[in-house]
């Protein structure tokens, strides 16, 4: 008894060492796994494939890809970051550590983002890919502007004016003047500008980038990279300049879109409360734009308003900005307050006011009266529709909705497939089956409803193959009903079926409706088509005991599936007979 209580008391210590001396494992394996990595077999004796010139405090992109002169990309955010390994040799130091998760530089898919790119970032750079790229060496120098001779540079940020002409100069053209330089690649988002007939308004010229008009999808940032030789050795100089597309500032205060003037909020004491105000701001590059609340419009120091600002998707048209202050709980100074909110811009400012009212008490008996009395209309109106709603939805087509057949080129309003009878079969129930198709279900949906069915042996003239009438009638149908029995499933009509479906799937116009004449069960070398099609397909199911009835609900709901053919308008005629159908319904 002693032994297990000592077990028991010492189980968490157990339990503690054990994980502590799995940790230590774990880390000695990962220490090792980073010492083979940076090691990086293969790998030291492999020549710089690329060598890139950068100028100090710009951004700088550096891809994880084998030279392509035809790339069409400079980086591929999608990549996931764990499948690219980044290793750097500083300039001038010996050891190679690997880039791990930082700001500068940022890991993004492929790539290294530098936010911007330091002196100090001069170095060896190695990065490997999964089952892509085993080892590549890049060389990046770092310049400052006064080493690499640049003159006039520009700043890296560039505001263009939307709607004019403007044009985007590649910062490192400015340098290295007496190196010749060739053409100039610009990239925007990672993608490589070219000429497009789509956007004839944006053209290349040398180091430049002409657009006329200036769009705001414009705005983003160029790279632009060029090749130039330094003692017969081959750089790429990449630059970047950040583009902004701005408007002309607003020549207009802010603009109150809530409260508008005076507005009077029903309040209830010992309550918390919002008060929201909403003001339009039009565009401004440097804006002091500010928003606040105040009471009788002082800000007292002794009590601060707990306020919260919210700003709308800025665009070239301005803002909207939603400024919110809470009340805790209601008081009765805050009835005899006004609340003002305050909004200035360069231009102006503007102000609008709350006061508070308190909310009158509503008496319970009433609203509960009201609660109950509107359940119960809810309830009587949901079973009256549950009972009747075949019956509305024909009324509805019947007098409201126009016929969905005019101009649809279908010959046809139903296909009808049934078992055909073979001259050596008796069967009672087979020849019921063929009654219903060839006489009662034409006397009821073509007599009594209009339509125009399709018979094959009745509308059909004989003459053709048997499979290319079949798919000729059902295409000029707007519907295929199939009427399903033992004899249907497991006899040789299953092939119209099977058509039916297949010129469903082909013409959106055409439906099918099944109607389960008798119970059956499904064969396996059903097509996996026609199993589908028993599953999710419409089906009504016959009843020969009471369905032959003219008002029978079988009937409707045939009709239900049937295309809506009528020749009634719409107008007050027709909404009148419509309401008086209904009441009549109501009434039964």
């Amino acid at each position: 008894m002693i032994l297990k209580e000592n077990v028991s008391e010492n189980r968490p210590k157990l339990i503690k060492k054990i994980m502590l001396t799995l940790c230590w494992i774990l880390a000695f394996f990962v220490s090792e796994a980073e010492v083979r990595e940076i090691n990086l077999p293969g790998c030291s004796h492999v020549e710089p494939q690329i060598r890139y010139r950068a100028i100090t405090d710009e951004e700088f992109v550096l891809q994880c890809a084998l030279p392509d002169k035809d790339a069409t990309h400079i980086y591929n955010s999608s990549l996931l970051e764990h499948k690219v390994k980044w290793f750097w040799r500083q300039k001038g130091k010996e050891p190679l550590e690997p880039i791990k998760e930082s700001s500068n530089p940022a890991r993004r898919g492929d790539a290294l983002w530098f936010k911007p790119v330091r002196e100090s970032a001069s170095g060896v750079y190695i990065c490997m890919m999964w089952k892509k790229i085993p080892c590549l060496k890049i060389v990046l120098e770092v310049q400052t502007k006064k080493a690499a001779k640049c003159s006039d540079y520009d700043t890296n940020t560039l505001y263009l004016l939307a709607g004019n002409g403007n044009s985007i100069t590649c910062p490192g053209t400015k340098c290295y003047d007496h190196i010749k330089k060739p053409d100039v690649k610009w990239y925007k988002d990672g993608h490589q500008i070219k000429y497009s007939k789509s956007r004839q308004s944006l053209k290349l010229k040398h180091d430049e980038i002409y657009l006329n008009p200036t769009y705001d999808k414009d705005s983003g940032v160029y790279v632009c990279d060029y090749t130039l030789y330094d003692n017969t050795i081959q750089w790429t100089m990449r630059t970047a300049v950040t583009v902004e597309v701005i408007a002309k500032n607003t020549i207009h205060p802010p603009n109150f879109l809530y409260p508008n003037g005076v507005v009077i909020l029903e309040a209830e004491l010992g309550k918390p409360l919002e008060l929201e105000c909403r003001v339009q701001f039009g565009f401004e590059r440097v804006s002091p734009m500010r928003v606040t609340w105040k009471r009788n419009n002082k800000e007292n120091i002794n009590e601060k308003l707990t306020q919260e600002t919210s700003i709308y998707r800025r665009s070239l048209k301005g803002h909207t900005l939603l400024h919110v202050a809470k009340l805790k709980e209601i008081t009765e100074m805050d009835f005899r307050s006004n609340f003002t909110c305050f909004a200035e811009n360069l231009v102006g400012n503007a102000t609008a006011v709350i006061q508070l009212k308190r909310k009158q008490r509503v008496v319970f008996l009433y609203v509960l009266c009201s609660a109950i009395s509107t359940l119960f209309a809810l309830l009587l109106c949901s079973a009256f529709i549950y009972q009747h709603w075949i019956e509305i939805v024909l009324m509805y087509r019947s007098y409201l909705i126009h016929n969905e057949t005019t101009g649809d080129g279908k010959e046809f309003d139903a296909f009808v497939s049934y078992a055909k009878l073979d001259a050596s079969e008796s069967d009672s129930t087979l020849i019921s089956e063929e009654r219903f198709a060839l006489e009662l279900l034409p006397d009821m949906l073509e007599n009594k409803y209009g339509y125009k069915l399709c018979i094959l042996e009745r509308d059909i003239l004989p003459g053709g193959a048997y499979t290319d009438e079949v798919v000729t009638a059902i295409k000029q149908s707007r519907r295929a009903i199939i009427i399903l029995s033992p004899a249907y499933i497991s006899g040789p009509s299953i092939f119209e079926l099977q058509a039916a479906v297949n010129c469903a799937l082909e013409d959106k116009k055409i439906k099918l409706v099944l109607i389960k004449f008798q119970a059956f069960q499904e064969p396996e070398t059903l097509p996996p088509v026609v199993k589908k099609a028993l599953r999710i397909l419409p089906v009504v199911t016959w009843k020969s005991s009471i369905s032959a009835a003219p008002n029978n609900k079988f009937w409707k709901y045939m009709h239900y599936h049937m295309p809506v053919k009528t020749t009634k308008m719409l107008g007050n005629c027709s909404l009148k007979g419509f309401f008086q159908r209904l009441l009549s319904l109501v009434y039964q």
